[in-house]
Formats: C-alpha cells, structure tokens, sequence
C-alpha cells in the first residue's frame, strides 16, 4: 500500500507542472503500466486483474484519442487515430486470445511512440510544431509492421 501512495504522489507531482506533451507521456506511460500488468495477470491466469488492467488501458486510450485534433492535426493526427485503433484491436485480441506476447508488443509500440514524444516535449516551445510531423512519422515506423505479433504479422494500415 506504501508503495502505491509514494507512486500516486510522484504522479501527481509530475503532472502538476507537465507540458500539455508531458500530459500525453504520462499517459503513454500508464497504457504501457496497465498492459504491463495484464500481460501478467495473463501470464498468471488472473483473471479479475487482467480484465481490470485492460478495462483502464481502454480508458486511458480513450483519453489519448480525444485529445487528437482531426480538424487541424493534419497527416499526423490521422496516424495517431490509425495508431489508437490499432492499439485498441490488439488489446481486445489479445484479450480475447490470452495472448502475454501480443500485449507486449503493444507495449514495445506504445514505448517507441512515447520516445517520440518524448523528444519533442524536450524541444523549445517554437520548435515543437514543426518537427512534430517529423517525430510522428519516425515513431509510427514501429508498428508499420509488427515484428513478433504472433503469426499474422501484417501492416499497421491494414487494420485500420
């Protein structure tokens, strides 16, 4: 219990001062925290923790999706709209198929796109926007194909 209150206040701490990126990357870092746990509940036959973990993924991913600009967010918002659905059909097959490996694939795609953000959010404000489109496109070379999902490894533009 202890070490959940020392993890809550250090989140809240950090989100207190974030930029509207680093709002995005902590988000980025509890879907990836959240399927972390499914993946081992799924590996434990837990059950109850794994729907629950995947429940707040879904929410957490819903969050994310709001918060993309269609209207104004050009080719990159389009990506990102491709990358959330996506995101969200491998949690529900890899819920539906009790599949640990498929969720961690997820997460090493959610961790490359969070990278991404990550140096933009290190960028200075005036900067941001024009290399922003750049880091978009350099993050979702991750999941143009997904290495390791299983046998039906396919494109990311297929399934979206």
């Amino acid at each position: 219990m202890t070490q959940m209150t020392t993890e809550l206040s250090y989140r809240r701490s950090a989100i207190a001062g974030a930029s509207s990126i680093g709002l995005m990357i902590a988000l980025f870092d509890t879907l990836a925290g959240d399927l972390c746990r499914a993946s081992t509940a799924l590996r434990k036959n837990d059950i109850e923790t794994r729907c629950k973990e995947l429940n707040h993924a879904a929410l957490v991913l819903g969050q994310l999706e709001s918060w993309i600009d269609l209207k104004n967010g050009g080719e990159s918002a389009e990506t990102l709209t491709r990358f959330y659905a996506y995101l969200r059909a491998k949690m529900m097959e890899a819920g539906a198929t009790k599949s640990a490996s498929l969720l961690e694939t997820q997460i090493d795609m959610i961790l490359h796109v969070r990278s991404a953000w990550q140096q933009l959010d290190a960028l200075p404000p005036q900067a941001v926007e024009e290399t922003g489109a750049a880091l978009t496109k350099q993050a979702s070379s991750v999941y143009t194909a997904t290495p390791g999902a299983e046998s039906d490894s396919v494109s990311f533009s297929q399934h979206a």
